[in-house]
């Protein structure tokens, strides 16, 4: 995660979410719903966004920029710029590649132009062998446009001998590691992509007679698009002409879905799997309840996305849910130059404690995840100044004790407090009555699995909790080689 000169915001003590994808094929000026479908998406990705469109006429076109969907994408003069029927977009959160307003290059999607025509990709998830691939690539004299993993994916496309760009990219689908979704476009095809293990989300709707892709429902609800079902995991669906291809260009495996989608990346009123965000949030605030018992006069979320399982929570404690904190929605990660005094101000900014509600009462405080603590810290400072007489703090995820490598952007496993702490270390830390996470197992009933999670065959990728990593991460292993060669080098020098 980014110790940059924003850090006073509240979102540097989160995890951030990787990246959000939407295309279109069939619709008389795609990009403008492309654009909308983006706007849906914008919680997957603030920092910066692009689109790519084809007309006939004008032939492929693009706008990549820096900032929201809304500020970039509702001008007449940048849709004017990306006629057709058929158009990709891309939310940006940077994961993988260069981070601030420095680095457009990096910005999707990506475009290359291949002997049998053009074609633009957009990627959510992270490669988890990018800088080996990088490596071969450039040894065997490609050169790289951006910093990003995704580009990987382009010049692994260039070398292929496929026939068609489809062919193509499941050559180059085939050598790459980790997690992505992706959808891609042609002159005349629209593309989406799952990895194997269906790691990152994607889904496909339609809109009369145009088809969509979305990295969440939500993105087809804005447009009025009806849901036909998810890409799953392993399969790659090419459209066009009105109709849709299913191709198995991978090994099969057992599907293991990101579980954090249900706690905290998704939009709430999102369907994944099948399940309601929402509904799944709520019961996990219901099983914490079970789990984490406490006498208290109030239930209190941490907004936003500690909402619905705080409710669960109060629903099953009997315990009174009020909206003791809310949130400013209109303060950007850039709001204002980060001076020591406003840094001072920190999570204030984004929060402001309801002070009617708090005199002398007994508060659960119940967020999504404690990542370095810091922030909860804050929040707690700030409800006891409001007068609480008591802080107890629930939280709606396990430990979250180990890094992800597959497109979330978060610290290192030596900044993340539950690495480095007992719970009851941690409770002390952020100096609240009493601190208790949601079980591994109680998050898999809140998912449907009634046993809890089966650890010889688990359902989803939980690696954040468990250090189950369901991919190789070639690049990590790489790196921690060559720190122990570096190390050993050293020392031998020293004698």
């Amino acid at each position: 995660m980014s110790n940059s000169s924003n850090n006073y915001a509240l979102e540097d003590d989160k995890l951030q979410e990787e990246c959000g994808i939407f295309g279109m094929i069939g619709e008389p000026d795609a990009a403008n719903f492309v654009a909308l479908g983006l706007h849906a998406l914008q919680h997957r990705g603030q920092e910066a966004g692009g689109i790519v469109s084809f007309d006939q006429e004008a032939g492929f076109q693009s706008a990549r920029k820096f900032g929201y969907v809304r500020d970039n994408f509702t001008r007449a003069s940048v849709m004017a710029h990306l006629p057709g029927p058929l158009a990709i977009g891309h939310v940006r959160y940077s994961t993988a590649g260069s981070k601030g307003n420095t680095a457009i290059r990096d910005v999707q999607p990506f475009f290359g132009e291949f002997s049998m025509g053009g074609a633009a990709i957009a990627h959510n998830g992270n490669l988890t062998n990018a800088k080996a691939l990088r490596r071969d690539l450039v040894e065997r004299g490609a050169i790289f446009q951006s910093s990003s993993d995704s580009e990987c994916i382009i010049h692994l496309m260039a070398r292929s001998f496929g026939k068609t760009i489809p062919d193509r990219m499941k050559d180059a689908l085939r050598q790459v590691e980790g997690a992505f979704s992706i959808v891609a476009m042609t002159r005349s095809k629209l593309i989406g992509v799952r990895d194997p293990l269906g790691i990152r989300p994607l889904v496909m709707g339609k809109l009369n007679d145009a088809y969509v892709l979305s990295s969440e429902t939500c993105g087809l609800d804005i447009i009025g698009a009806k849901f036909e079902r998810e890409i799953e995991p392993g399969e790659m669906v090419v459209i066009s002409k009105g109709k849709v291809t299913s191709h198995r260009p991978f090994e099969p495996m057992r599907p293991r879905p990101c579980i954090f989608e249900y706690v905290y990346f998704s939009r709430p009123d999102s369907i994944i799997g099948g399940r309601s965000v929402y509904e799944v949030r709520r019961e996990i605030g219901r099983q914490l309840a079970i789990e984490a018992p406490v006498e208290a006069d109030m239930v209190c979320a941490v907004p936003d996305s500690g909402t619905p399982a705080a409710i669960g929570f109060a629903q099953q404690s009997g315990i009174p849910f009020e909206m003791g904190i809310v949130r400013n929605q209109y303060v950007g990660r850039t709001f204002i130059e980060p001076t020591a005094q406003i840094r001072d101000m920190g999570v204030r900014l984004k929060l402001n404690v309801n002070r009617s509600l708090m005199q002398g009462k007994r508060v659960v405080l119940v967020d999504d995840s404690v990542v370095r603590g810091t922030t909860s810290r804050k929040i707690k400072d700030m409800v006891l100044e409001a007068g609480a007489k008591e802080v107890h703090f629930r939280v709606a995820s396990p430990p979250t004790m180990w890094p992800d490598f597959y497109g979330v952007d978060m610290p290192t496993r030596g900044e993340l407090l539950a690495a480095q702490m007992s719970e009851e270390e941690m409770r002390a830390f952020v100096g609240v009555e009493s601190l208790k996470f949601i079980s591994i197992d109680g998050l898999y009933r809140a998912v449907g699995e009634e046993n809890g999670r089966n650890p010889s065959d688990p359902k989803y990728h939980d690696a954040v909790f468990t250090g189950d990593y369901p991919t190789p991460l070639t690049d990590e292993e790489i790196a921690r080689a060559e720190a122990a060669q570096l190390s050993l080098e050293i020392d031998s020098e020293n004698g």
